[in-house]
């Protein structure tokens, strides 16, 4: 296998374990959904979203895109498009660094979702 051919291979598994942690947010008292997008030109969102009892969407999601020579790495929490959460936007100038913080973003936003999920639940009552 070339090294291009490596990297993809590389850039789909994180993809895969970083949508593994996020799919695996759950909260009996909302609804959730995994989702992925392709982001034009080469990049990729993965997340889920939170749907709150009076409609509200919170979403956890973090993305990797190719810019120029380097990699850039971001990862969020909002609800309704307002910012719960946000990790500062990381550059790397290869693919398999960012890859590396893909998976670390993904683990950070699990980490306080319960309790961001109890305290919009909690407004709500």
């Amino acid at each position: 296998m070339d090294g291009e051919s490596a990297a993809a291979a590389a850039l789909l598994a994180a993809l895969s374990r970083a949508t593994g942690i996020l799919a695996e947010l759950r909260h009996p008292f909302a609804r959730s959904r995994p989702f992925s997008f392709f982001l034009p030109p080469a990049g990729a969102r993965t997340g889920t979203a939170f749907v709150l009892p009076d409609g509200r969407e919170l979403t956890f999601e973090v993305s990797i895109a190719a810019s120029g020579n380097a990699f850039l790495v971001d990862g969020s929490v909002t609800v309704e498009g307002e910012m719960l959460l946000e990790l500062p936007r990381h550059r790397t100038p290869g693919v398999h660094d960012g890859l590396a913080v893909l998976e670390e973003y993904a683990a950070e936003l699990a980490q306080p979702a319960a309790r961001l999920l109890d305290q919009l639940l909690d407004e709500i009552v």
